[in-house]
């Protein structure tokens, strides 16, 4: 149960004034629907009200704060024009301009004859003073809460600053003090005041440098709120330990067939990565193991190896693909290997019906058959193993753990191993798999070649189709990607549709059009075309990013390069390079290039290793933007900074294994107190897991 002490934090953002159900639902879009989501809001900027001119001194286009007499209401002939109140000091005079004002509001706040503290813009119109929509009115006795520092918040459409700034205040005044959970000595060290006083302090800034993450007050929250990530994959894992699994040792018989039927040999990084999932597996606990491999590094064969070890054992595996198409690819490239190591493998997509999907569950149920690709189509309720030893999630970024853990739950505690082609920087690594043991495939398979990287204007562009062209008549396979799908009135960027009817035009009617709006079936014949060679050219959204294999692919052409984040180009680009044939990748950009495009760029063409391409990116755009969606699987930090946070990281996650170490249960005073900071971050779920409730 969550502490008593937190429940007005974790109340609705309705509970604070001001709030009613219309602006709650703008608050759940910009910040959150609990009264905590607004402290981790942090302000973005400063307004400085302490300049208080007399009208005369008034510096035109500043924020100033006035003591002024209310003079004449100047009422407008029509709805449309302001409402006009003359107002002077012994120096000057101003108008204060209002549009769509309510008479009775501006008359009760307002009051002719009366003195007020207006603060807000001043602009000249004409020879005039004017102050439009002041932002604060107050009578003088108040005049000491005007002349300060205000911290402004990113906004919403619909949500002024003053209801977001008023809202966030309301929710740090409920914060309440609670018990130190931090290592006193490192907080010393440090020289961080108590959560309460931090949050505080964010809220409160006095200048500019004030809004740096690395100012004392949001170190400190950022340190809590990794501390409580760490503590929760800490748990995790302690969890999985005592979890009793099984030992999956295999005799090496199926493994042994499957090499042999290889065309190549294993790397010495895929040899290492199969002996270390093999000890895993023969291991009590059950696995879980994360296997990080560049594009193209031979991760479906380690897979492969990998399920054949549940088979010897006499258990059954299962390999789960985000899309059809990545579902589709696995298969076929597993089938014959399988096929010549005297397995059967089954394919289970969302397509299949009737018969055909009967006979896989049935077989499945049965443990007839030995091993599963699939989609999502794997975790249906009706879908049961007899007895499923290993499952294996590929590209785990588009999975959430939940996912995983309902992979999981259709054995009896089977090992995991989960894979991903995105390389993973080491900070975010320690953030959203610090519950996983990683391999790391680091080389390419044997006879693979480096792409020739090249940048190039979008003013070249005729010059690249003629050269597409040429390629294309001595028969290379040619990528052609886009950023949009379709023309767009917000943004004048290539679009895919209008790509491919200019270049069919041009080039003849073998070109193929590929993006996420299509059927899957659509989608999935251009892709099929494009393999067998019955289509020379593909256009393409980023829907190839991850997992599409045309080894007769030799040229990609990326449109508006410098729109993609760097991981995401190198995913594209590993597209191609997948044989012995050269390749060359052409990333056109728009000019002007801003910095951080360039320098995009200039790494694409310096580098293909993609831990390289993964740490700049992580320097470049922050961790936030790295992975580009919500759903990523990785955590959301809402005060972490990780491009500037990673030694305090590194710090969190050694406390976090000290304190474990030490009280595993969390049932001491520091203990207790984690607890509530676990809660504080929403890591509620690893709370319940703890053996003393």
């Amino acid at each position: 149960m969550r502490p008593d002490i937190l429940f007005p934090l974790f109340a609705p953002v309705t509970s604070l004034p001001g709030i009613g159900p219309r602006f709650a639902k703008l608050f759940a879009k910009l910040t959150g629907e609990k009264v905590v989501d607004l402290c981790w809001h942090r302000p973005s900027g400063i307004v400085d009200r302490r300049l208080s001119p007399k009208l005369a001194d008034a510096p035109e286009n500043a924020i100033v704060t006035l003591t002024v007499v209310v003079g004449r209401h100047r009422k407008p002939a029509s709805p449309r024009l302001p409402w006009k109140v003359r107002c002077s000091d012994e120096t000057g005079t101003i108008d204060l301009v209002f549009f769509n004002a309510k008479e009775d509001y501006l008359a009760k706040t307002l009051p002719e004859g009366e003195t007020r503290v207006v603060s807000g813009r001043v602009e000249r119109y004409g020879s005039e003073l004017q102050m439009i929509h002041p932002d604060h009115i107050v009578k003088p006795g108040e005049i000491d809460r005007l002349l300060r520092i205000e911290p402004t918040y990113p906004l919403t459409a619909g949500l002024t600053p003053k209801l977001v700034g008023r809202a966030v205040q309301a929710a740090v005044e409920r914060a309440p003090a609670l018990f130190e959970w931090l290592d006193p000595a490192f907080q010393s060290r440090r020289g961080w005041a108590g959560w309460q006083e931090s949050l505080r302090r964010l809220h409160a800034p006095q200048s500019l440098d004030d809004l740096s993450p690395e100012q004392p007050e949001r170190a400190r929250l950022a340190y809590d709120e990794l501390l409580a990530n760490q503590i929760a994959l800490a748990l995790v894992r302690l969890q999985q330990k005592r979890r009793t699994g099984r030992r999956l040792a295999g005799d090496g018989s199926l493994r042994g067939r499957l090499v042999a039927a290889l065309p190549y040999r294993l790397t010495a990084s895929q040899a290492q990565a199969i002996e270390e999932i093999a000890g895993d597996m023969a291991a009590p606990a059950p696995m879980v193991r994360l296997l990080q491999g560049d594009v193209g590094s031979g991760k479906t064969v380690v897979a492969l190896l990998a399920m054949a070890i549940a088979a010897e054992a006499g258990a059954q595996a299962a390999l789960l693909a985000p899309t059809e198409i990545l579902a589709r690819q696995h298969f076929a490239t597993i089938d014959p290997l399988a096929r010549a190591a005297g397995l059967e493998i089954a394919l289970l997509t969302g397509r299949d019906r009737g018969k055909a999907r009967t006979g896989i569950l049935t077989g499945l149920a049965e443990g007839r058959l030995r091993l599963a690709v699939g989609t999502h189509a794997l975790l249906q309720e009706d879908v049961e193993f007899k007895d499923l030893g290993l499952a294996v999630v590929d590209e785990q970024h588009r999975f959430g753990v939940h996912q995983r853990l309902l992979l999981a739950e259709k054995g009896q505690s089977p090992d995991v191993l989960v894979m991903t082609a995105t390389p993973i920087p080491r900070t975010l690594m320690m953030t959203a798999y610090g519950d996983l043991e990683t391999s790391r495939l680091t080389e390419k398979p044997a006879g693979r070649r480096p792409i020739d990287t090249r940048t190039l204007p979008l003013e070249r562009l005729e010059e690249v189709v003629g050269g597409v062209e040429r390629a294309i008549r001595q028969g290379a396979r040619v990528y052609w990607i886009c950023p949009l799908v379709q023309e767009s009135e917000l943004v004048d960027l290539a679009n895919a549709e209008a790509r491919a009817a200019d270049l069919k035009r041009r080039l003849g009617p073998r070109i193929g059009l590929v993006h996420g709006q299509q059927k899957a079936a659509e989608r999935d014949a251009a892709m099929a075309g494009f393999a067998a060679g019955e289509i020379d050219l593909l256009v393409a959204t980023t829907v190839v990013e991850v997992g599409v294999d045309v080894p007769a692919a030799t040229v990609m052409v990326i449109e508006h390069a410098e729109r993609f984040g760097l991981a995401q180009l190198h995913q594209l680009r590993g597209r191609i390079g997948r044989s012995d044939k050269p390749s060359t990748c052409l990333l056109l950009y728009q000019a002007p290039l801003g910095e951080t495009a360039r320098a995009r760029l200039k790494i694409m063409r310096e580098t293909d290793d993609g831990f390289r391409i993964a740490e700049e990116d992580l320097r470049l755009r922050g961790a936030g933007e790295l992975l580009g969606t919500r759903q990523s699987g990785m955590p959301e930090f809402r005060l972490a900074d990780l491009a500037v946070h990673g030694e305090l990281l590194a710090a969190a996650r050694d406390d976090a294994k000290l304190i474990l170490d030490r009280d595993p249960d969390l049932a001491g005073p520091r203990g207790k107190a984690l607890r509530t900071l676990l809660y504080l971050f929403e890591r509620d779920a690893v709370v319940k897991t703890l053996r003393s409730g």
